[in-house]
């Protein structure tokens, strides 16, 4: 089922993105020279697909590293309570150890 969700899901997305590959192949000038128009120093021909593909992967890129920035905060937290726990886990095993596994209930 999960693999027909997926497919569902990614076959529409693949029709659109070789419709938009196809449409948009004709070649253009991307420019990096913001003070010569006629003769940029910096410039690039290629299809007008791969600038737009291009900018869409660094945006998901910027976007990701954002988040993962966003959510240290959350891990830090995460791996703190983590080792608590575990402290508090070995400190229950000592203890059942020490005086018996009657003493204690078992989890």
């Amino acid at each position: 089922m999960k693999r027909f969700i997926k497919f569902a899901m990614l076959a529409p997305v693949t029709v659109v993105i070789v419709l938009l590959a196809v449409a948009n192949r004709a070649p253009v000038q991307l420019s990096l020279d913001p003070f010569s128009r006629t003769e940029p120093a910096l410039a690039v021909t290629m299809p007008f697909f791969i600038v737009i593909f291009a900018a869409v992967m660094v945006g998901v890129l910027i976007g990701g590293i954002t988040a993962w920035l966003a959510q240290g905060k959350h891990r830090k937290a995460e791996k703190r309570y983590r080792r608590e726990a575990d402290r508090w886990r070995s400190e229950v095993e000592q203890l059942r150890g020490a005086s018996g596994r009657s003493a204690l209930p078992k989890a």
